[in-house]
């Protein structure tokens, strides 16, 4: 439904259904996220089956589906290729081919692990517990980040130096304490925090794209300062890729900005609308779990009704390149334009094959009239107009980025 027009077929049964969930359900629905705040009902739809794009309620009638289980069902509904799945509690192949995908997809994945535990790796990593968290940045509703990410303006405090708040009643004092906020795309204030809490901080943590608080993009240079300065103080960091992962680009917000985190996480698009979480990151802040130093487990982790859903979606999703490919967006930032790349994120050459699913790492610079060989070899120098990508691979690079420069990989 869309504002305050009603479904054309009404939705009684809804209604019904909701009635019934009352009494056994808290509140009638399974997550606050359900709960009815607009639209023109007092109540929940109840969907009951879905095919690609479109749903259907329980009373039969049909939407396109925008919503797409908030990005999880990146394949569509009822996807034909999600088909298998069972339970055994043990290693399978699967969730080493998918740790592999991941770290062929993913700049910063040099290991993997699946459900989340980041932030206890930072921090097994570290021997600190302070973590920094920016100000309306969503991590999740477990307690452990649960901080700050709608307060009030009276509950939130000065701009450059907000509080913390908890997210909801029934998160414990010690956890909040544990949490320092931080104003997002402001570089005076993040220098400031960085230098207060210097040797404290276990990991930075952030949406590179805030993605549930408008999708607030970082501001030009904002992602690379971040990068500058976690190096600089020795701070793990961390991006929540929940909502970027394998969305914003095969790479995520990482492969898209060209700015590696140490350790990032993934959930969501992952597993095509299966349940599946991953954490990947350097093999230093990794090692710690591989030991057994820093206990992470979970009878579901990688299951392979799981495991194989998230497979089989990054399997499909190269081969599913956006129409027109990627655009140049702005000074001092780049997508690929879809030829293929010179280098992936292993840093190995490419051959050139338009089904690779790394993620291009080289950022090759060519104006209008400069001369360069491309991918596949012409056997000779060709002209670059500088007014559309041709999907060629450029490899030139003997000039330098100014005013009105593209780049293309």
């Amino acid at each position: 439904m869309n504002g305050a027009i009603p479904a054309l077929g009404g939705t009684d049964t809804s209604r019904a259904w909701f009635d019934r969930a009352r009494r056994s359900l808290a509140g009638g629905i399974s997550s606050s996220a359900r709960l009815t705040s607009t639209g023109p009902h007092p109540y929940p739809l109840y969907l009951r089956e879905g095919s690609g794009a479109r749903v259907r309620d329980v009373d039969g009638n049909e939407y396109i589906d925008h919503l797409i289980s908030y990005g999880c069902a990146v394949l569509g509904h009822a996807s034909p290729l999600l088909t298998t799945g069972t339970m055994f509690g043990t290693c399978t192949t699967e969730e080493v081919e998918l740790a592999e995908r991941i770290q062929a997809m993913v700049p910063c994945a040099e290991l993997v692990r699946f459900v989340q535990g980041a932030v206890r790796a930072a921090r097994g990593f570290t021997g600190r517990s302070l973590i920094l968290k920016f100000e309306g940045h969503y991590h999740g509703w477990s307690n452990t980040l649960a901080v700050s990410n709608r307060p009030t303006p009276e509950q939130a405090g000065p701009a450059a130096a907000p509080r913390s708040v908890p997210h909801s009643p029934g998160i414990p004092p010690g956890v909040v304490d544990d949490v320092v906020v931080c104003p997002w795309n402001d570089p005076d204030a993040l220098r400031t925090v960085l230098a207060a809490h210097r040797g404290r901080l276990a990991a930075v943590i952030c949406e590179p794209i805030v993605a549930n608080n408008a999708c607030t993009m970082p501001a030009p240079g904002c992602l690379e300062l971040l990068r500058e300065l976690c190096t600089a103080y020795g701070v793990p960091l961390i991006f929540d890729e929940v909502c970027t992962g394998f969305r914003t680009g095969p790479g995520g917000a990482q492969g898209l900005y060209q700015v590696v985190p140490d350790l990032a996480v993934f959930a969501k698009a992952l597993g095509g609308g299966v349940p599946i979480a991953a954490f990947a990151g350097r093999r230093a802040l990794m090692e710690p779990l591989a030991e057994g130093r820093v206990k992470h487990g979970g009878t579901y982790n990688a299951s392979p009704l799981c495991a194989t859903a998230a497979l089989t979606t990054l399997r499909a999703l190269p081969s599913r390149p956006p129409p027109g490919g990627w655009r140049r967006r702005a000074a001092g930032s780049w997508r690929p334009c879809g030829g293929p790349p010179m280098t992936g994120a292993c840093r190995a050459p490419c051959r050139g094959s338009a089904r690779c699913s790394r993620w291009c790492s080289l950022r090759t610079v060519r104006r209008p009239g400069t001369t360069g060989s491309c991918w596949p070899p012409t056997g000779a120098a060709t002209t670059c107009s500088g007014t559309s990508c041709c999907g060629a691979g450029c490899t030139s690079t003997r000039t330098g980025r100014r005013a009105g420069s593209w780049r293309r990989r």
